[in-house]
């Protein structure tokens, strides 16, 4: 007897409209840029988060682990539920949930509360990545042309609003509990305003749902590893520049902050001209630029004598890393007949594992020193150079 195939809820409607796709490449700009928002947010009020907890820098790193062991664990669950939900609800409610849990981190006073939070934060923040991306994916194959680059250039711009949002209510020595209280209703109304406006796949009504639960393919698991190498640059840069220069240049809690906002400038402003550089270098060519440059940046930041040339350096990192990641989720999003099951493959494997970065970082510096993770955020940046050969294919 024949299997019967999977509806979606909801009717699926040809993708024709030009006024409705270009709607909906502005409203997937506004949802990357929420989840940006939130994840700057949190980044720059670490050291807050830190204090607040007190716990120094290895058991931080520790805390630090609890995202990527989040978002590891729910991404190969991910993909089913593209299947299941449509885009709009899949992604206003993930953006939502993982916007409410932005409050979460600010609220412990132990280690392990803390914990447990950052591991819901890093769960939620992995599956709203897949709906988000599998939206982007969707929009980019009915244009027709590389727009993937300038999503991810807006969750960046997202980032520097998040961080400089903190940087000034750090100055002014507001608890970032109140921040977080008066930011999340903001994020999710923007979320649900954004959702209204996205596509719905009708192509994957048409085909059979994935496994509940699915390990990815040998061709998603080598674009995975690429990205890997750019997200652990990016995490680290994220999570970890505002604290190093804080403790090893001596930098103030504004400038510590102000460091990733350096570092989101450079990704954000790298992302909005990349889909130009991408159709004109093509992908292999683009990642090994970047490795080449990203490179440069961490080794810049290990022997960085004060704090201009510390900024410089994360700068350079963020300019290396901003092009690799959006080019590995829009090859994930052309690997088999699944699409929304091969970017959480990706996402599962770069972004979650990436997620782990911070983590590393924290457990290197405890038995050696901040210079020292940085040396090898360098090797793993540089690897990106010669892996570049496995988007040839995409």
């Amino acid at each position: 007897m024949p299997r019967r195939r999977h509806r979606r809820r909801g009717t699926a409607r040809k993708l024709t409209d030009p006024a409705e796709v270009r709607a909906a490449r502005r409203a997937t700009a506004v949802a990357f840029a929420v989840h940006g928002t939130v994840v700057g947010s949190f980044a720059a009020r670490v050291p807050w988060i830190a204090q607040h907890v007190g716990v120094d820098v290895g058991r931080l790193g520790i805390a630090l682990l609890m995202p990527g062991i989040g978002a590891l664990a729910a991404m190969p669950f991910s993909g089913r539920l593209a299947h299941r939900f449509s885009f709009r609800p899949l992604v206003g409610g993930t953006l939502a949930v993982f916007s409410a849990v932005l409050v979460l981190p600010s609220l412990p006073t132990s280690l392990a509360v803390l914990c447990a939070t950052l591991l819901l934060l890093g769960a939620t923040a992995g599956i709203a990545d897949m709906a988000m991306n599998a939206e982007g994916s969707l929009v980019e194959r009915t244009l027709g042309r590389s727009v993937m680059s300038s999503f991810h250039g807006f969750w960046s711009v997202g980032v520097l609003i998040g961080s400089a949002v903190s940087a000034i209510a750090s100055y002014g020595g507001i608890d970032a509990r109140l921040q977080f209280v008066v930011t999340v209703p903001v994020l999710v109304v923007v979320a649900a305003v954004a959702a209204r406006y996205l596509l719905d796949d009708p192509t994957e009504t048409e085909t059979e749902p994935p496994p509940a639960f699915a390990l990815p393919t040998r061709p998603v698991v080598l674009i995975g590893l690429v990205g890997l190498c750019a997200v652990f640059g990016e995490q680290v840069g994220t999570d970890w520049s505002a604290v190093y220069i804080r403790r090893e240049l001596g930098g103030s809690a504004s400038v510590a902050a102000l460091a990733v906002s350096a570092f989101a400038v450079m990704m954000a402003s790298a992302r909005l001209v990349g889909d130009r550089v991408i159709r004109r270098l093509g992908p292999v060519r683009t990642v090994r630029f970047s490795g080449v440059c990203a490179t440069a940046g961490a080794i810049a930041v290990v022997v960085a004598p004060g704090l201009s040339a510390g900024l410089v350096g994360f700068a350079l990192l963020g300019t290396g890393v901003a092009l690799v990641v959006p080019l590995v989720f829009a090859a994930a999003g052309r690997v088999g007949p699944h699409p929304a099951r091969s970017i959480a493959g990706v996402a599962g494997i770069a972004y979650g594992s990436g997620l782990v970065a911070p983590g590393v970082i924290g457990g290197v510096a405890a038995v050696s020193s901040l210079e020292a993770s940085f040396c090898l955020v360098a090797g793993l940046v540089a690897l990106m150079v010669p892996a570049a050969v496995v988007l040839r294919g995409s």
